[in-house]
């Protein structure tokens, strides 16, 4: 804001503080791209990851194999492989950020053409009842 009202790169840098290279370089950012920190993760920096981009690959096709394994199971399969050992969260958070979750069994049978059938039948019987009507049926 310094920089904007006019003061010199030289007041401004003792205003807050920092060099007078900070000052300019911040300043030449803000202009640019209109905000002052980096939100773009730098490359080179962190940890890197235990289980890479081909090791994914292997991975996905461990689980869509066989979808029955647990992650435990999945872990010491993928450990015994030529991949480094990992651990079982590791391994979670890989099936999770691949897409891979768990999947419920559904809780009903499905409709068979029999029962889409009869149950059409009731509709088509019963469309012209009242709400009154299915009350005291039921």
């Amino acid at each position: 804001m310094a920089r904007r009202l006019g003061i010199s790169i030289s007041k401004t840098a003792r205003l807050v503080g920092c060099s007078r290279s900070t000052v300019v370089s911040t300043y030449a950012k803000w202009m640019n791209d209109g905000e002052t920190s980096s939100t773009r993760r730098r490359h080179g920096v962190g940890r890197p990851p235990a289980i890479k981009e081909k090791s994914h690959r292997r991975l996905s096709r461990m689980v869509k194999k066989n979808w029955s394994p647990t992650v435990a199971q999945l872990t010491a399969q993928y450990s015994a492989g030529p991949s480094r050992i990992v651990s079982e969260h590791t391994v979670q958070r890989t099936l999770l950020d691949l897409g891979l979750r768990s999947k419920r069994p559904s809780r009903v049978p499905l409709m068979t053409k029999c029962h889409r059938q009869l149950r059409l039948r009731l509709a088509r019987d019963h469309r012209d009842w009242s709400i009154y009507e299915w009350e005291r049926v039921a």
